[in-house]
């Protein structure tokens, strides 16, 4: 009768050092996920408050268009003395371009308010107004604190578009 419960015993503390053993390499893990997370959202923030980003748009909606998924490669680069916008346009346009070969949202601007506000949930809510480029009202992002972003652009002679897709870290080329 004694051995049976020194068996019981010693698995008992077995089964108990081993599930101890994998909890405890669990929440590590955890721990390393979460200051990862952490290090992210602080990179992001810092993108966002020093005006260093790239918008790299993956989707477009127009207003009275279907969603569109985007397979070249459009962007919009944040710096801060200046934004260069090169998106497409779908959408209904009220006066036709001067320049036809640049119909799309393909400007340079170096005259541009920038304004921050922390959105409710997570992340940040951009403001961008150029002050150089009168058809261009605003570039409104939602960039959110995982990277992922959303832009709507207003304009004076077409129909609002919006595009969905994700800030990262603008790449210095090397000389």
């Amino acid at each position: 009768m004694r051995t049976i419960k020194m068996k019981h015993t010693k698995y008992f503390i077995a089964t108990a050092c081993i599930m101890l053993a994998i909890f405890s390499n669990d929440s590590f893990g955890q721990n390393k996920t979460s200051e990862k997370d952490n290090s992210q959202k602080i990179s992001f923030k810092n993108m966002v408050d020093s005006q260093q980003f790239v918008f790299v748009a993956q989707t477009a909606s127009p207003l009275r268009g279907g969603f569109r998924n985007l397979t070249s490669s459009y962007d919009v680069r944040v710096r801060k003395d200046t934004m260069i916008s090169y998106l497409p346009y779908f959408g209904r346009a009220y006066t036709a371009p001067i320049d036809p070969a640049k119909s799309g949202l393909d400007f340079t601007s170096t005259n541009f308010s920038y304004t921050v506000t922390p959105n409710k949930k997570s992340g940040w809510n951009i403001v961008i107004k150029p002050k150089d480029k009168m058809e261009v009202q605003q570039y409104a992002f939602t960039v959110f604190d995982n990277g992922s972003a959303s832009l709507n652009v207003t304009n004076t002679s077409k129909d609002p578009i919006s595009f969905n897709g994700y800030i990262k870290k603008e790449e210095r080329k090397r000389k």
